[in-house]
């Protein structure tokens, strides 16, 4: 994983990949997020607990992904 972001709000996990690709998985709880961000390694937590969990999600179109400078 590249980057990692979670919109609390509104329950919305935004994890970029190495690959760059980019995906939102929604309705993830907050101790979840938490559990990735504390763990060892972000990539067996992410296999372990989101990738199959069930979680809708969608890829991010990188041209219409919002840019911040």
């Amino acid at each position: 994983m590249r980057s990692v972001g979670y919109d609390a709000d509104v329950r919305v996990l935004e994890i970029e990949f190495v690959s760059g690709d980019v995906y939102q998985y929604f309705d993830v709880p907050p101790h979840l997020h938490a559990g990735l961000m504390g763990a060892t390694s972000h990539g067996q937590f992410f296999a372990e607990h989101l990738r199959n969990a069930g979680f809708d999600y969608e890829q991010v179109d990188e041209d219409e992904a919002p840019r911040t400078r």
